[in-house]
């Protein structure tokens, strides 16, 4: 059997890493192509070295001299390359077969589009793509036979729900009634308004279940998470904010369920490891072994279930109502969302302020109409530009 060959956007991140872990558990599967990371260039060496990849890409041009030279250094044949079309380049390459696409944000959206313009099996664990250009994200799917496979949990767990499938592309909800996004409710679920007033971003960053970077956790800690899974389900499984309700589940063992019209619910469950998802999409429709724990059932103590508070959390409504009004709406809230969590994390804004800034951006700028990626992201750019107007205005 040939070994597939994959390019990993993203390689240094959470995904990223675990995605080698997944792996290195089968060597006459997989080779390693290209690995692109951000400025991280200390952990992409130690990772070239390792799997020997054709080509490592940093978005920073400094850290990609670094990485040059220690490579040289090192004596490895890995071509260093840096910038946006660097990373579009070994997402397209025709020797490619798989694009884990794991960069954070929208700074994601651009290569991920090219391995999908090139038709390649994209597994999109970069939410922000389908947040940001949605139908336009879709349609080039369609357009150019890219088979496209989640790997954020919930939505490999209403995948592999639903009707025997190939790729996301394929979705036809026959008989479902609704799907069920699962939540765990993050590090302050329980905290009332008071203390959320309170909380540092050390605090944010400490996820009770998943092992995540630092936007996502924070994401996770105001239910934003959730609301761009949301929107990201919407597109990934054509249907309407209104068939889509969100659960919050501490424990973190039922990933997400879908309801049928006669009454069943399909539920996926697994221990809280991004390794189980990830192997689900790379060998899909196959099984591989992935290296996470099974899920003992004489372990669990109970399987807890409640509503969202929207009230303490009100980033989850936000993503909802930006779905909900469409045109480039969802990407006006990824971008101040992302704006806003940049400055929580270095301790220029409070906690509840995340979602303040949201709601005045969205209000602000409202539903815009695009009818190309460029249109996309200039929306993205002037979105950023206000929110951190905003914030200078409101928080100096």
């Amino acid at each position: 059997m040939t070994a597939q060959s994959v390019t990993i956007l993203g390689a240094t991140g959470s995904i990223g890493t675990q995605t080698l872990a997944v792996l290195a558990e089968h060597p006459e599967q997989y080779r390693v192509f290209a690995l692109v990371a951000g400025s991280q260039w200390q952990l992409l060496a130690q990772q070239c070295l390792q799997w020997q990849p054709r080509f490592a890409v940093l978005a920073d041009d400094v850290a990609a001299v670094a990485l040059r030279n220690h490579l040289r250094d090192a004596g490895s044949d890995t071509e260093v390359l840096s910038g946006a079309a660097a990373m579009a380049q070994v997402a397209a390459d025709a020797d490619v077969d798989v694009v884990v696409a794991a960069i954070v944000g929208a700074a994601g959206v651009r290569p991920t589009l090219a391995a999908v313009e090139a038709g390649k099996r994209v597994l999109l664990a970069n939410k922000e793509a389908l947040v940001v250009t949605g139908q336009l994200f879709m349609d080039a799917v369609r357009r150019h036979g890219a088979t496209l496979l989640p790997v954020d949990s919930e939505h490999s767990a209403i995948f592999q729900c639903l009707p025997a499938l190939n790729s996301c592309s394929e979705v036809r909800l026959g008989g479902v009634k609704r799907l069920l996004l699962t939540a765990s409710g993050g590090p302050f679920r329980t905290f009332d308004a008071q203390a959320l007033r309170a909380v540092t971003p050390a605090q944010a960053v400490k996820h009770p279940n998943w092992c995540m970077g630092p936007k996502i956790s924070v994401d996770s800690a105001t239910l934003m998470n959730k609301g761009l899974e949301l929107i990201e389900a919407c597109w990934l499984f054509d249907v309407a904010p209104a068939q889509i309700d969100v659960l919050v589940h501490p424990q973190s063992v039922v990933h997400s369920m879908v309801e049928y019209i006669d009454g069943s619910v399909m539920a996926q469950l697994g221990s809280p490891d991004m390794r189980t998802p990830i192997a689900c999409a790379l060998a899909w429709p196959q099984r591989i072994h992935s290296g996470a724990e099974r899920l003992d059932f004489m372990q669990l103590a109970g399987l807890h279930f409640e509503a969202p508070d929207v009230a303490r959390f009100p980033c989850l409504a936000l993503a909802r109502q930006a779905m909900e009004a469409g045109g480039a709406a969802t990407a006006v809230l990824n971008a101040a969302n992302e704006e806003a969590v940049a400055a929580f994390l270095a301790g220029q804004i409070g906690f509840l302020a995340i979602a303040e800034v949201v709601d005045d951006t969205l209000q602000r700028l409202g539903p815009q109409t695009c009818r190309d990626l460029d249109a996309v992201m200039a929306i993205d750019q002037q979105a950023r530009a206000q929110a951190r107007h905003y914030m200078a205005q409101r928080f100096g």
